[in-house]
């Protein structure tokens, strides 16, 4: 009884481990893999970006959990990852890895990612349509259209698209938007010593909420 018992668990380890090794061997192949040099080879080969793309749309499957199909966000305080800029997105990803951005369920997510896995993860979200929110008060969101046009459009863009530096704001969730506002005119968390906080501290809260709703509504 025991010598079967002793075989049965031996040929399920069997079925169960190959994979876990195939993953392990596969994350150890890409770990030394140069991101921006990768990324800079996928932006001048067609047929690489396509197939990357392809990998990244999968990816994007997982996910879609909580950023939404698409990367239109389901959940308000997780932002949409559609649009957004694709080297930003992928310096994020790079900042959760190795700590300097800190989110343990995401930190454990990217760094179970291989360099093609990111890479194409960040074409397919780039490719995707933004879905912008409905203004619900025009008078706010010309308030807030005054305050981003006076401050933030030097850094973010007159449509607010950023750049490879500089987040996409513009659609972006409006409890997110919120948040991390907050977060950077207090200076705390992940969002602690950016150079967004001598830009915010300023603001009021009523400054946020207009700037919120002009930017969360922006195309």
């Amino acid at each position: 009884m025991l010598l079967r018992t002793a075989l049965t668990i031996g040929w399920m380890a069997a079925l169960v481990v190959p994979p876990v090794v195939a993953q392990q061997a596969k994350a150890r192949a890409t770990a030394n893999v140069d991101l921006d040099a990768r990324f800079k080879e996928a932006q001048t080969s067609a047929p690489l970006a396509d197939n990357l793309y392809k990998v990244g749309r999968k990816v994007a499957a997982v996910c879609a959990h909580c950023h939404g199909e698409g990367g239109t966000s389901i959940k308000p305080s997780i932002p949409n990852l559609a649009g957004q800029n694709p080297a930003y997105l992928l310096e994020q990803m790079r900042q959760f890895a190795d700590g300097r951005r800190r989110n343990e369920f995401m930190e454990g997510m990217i760094r179970a990612m291989n360099s093609d896995e990111k890479i194409g993860m960040v074409l397919f979200y780039a490719a995707q349509p933004v879905a912008h929110q409905t203004t619900a008060s025009p008078a706010l969101t010309a308030k807030g259209q005054a305050y981003f046009e006076k401050t933030c459009v030097r850094c973010h863009g007159a449509a607010g698209r950023g750049n490879e530096q500089i987040a996409r704001i513009a659609g972006q969730q409006p409890d997110y938007l919120r948040m991390t506002l907050h977060r950077y005119r207090e200076d705390t968390g992940a969002r602690a010593g950016s150079i967004m906080t001598p830009n915010t501290r300023q603001m009021s809260d009523a400054d946020i909420e207009a700037v919120v709703a002009y930017v969360s509504s922006m195309p």
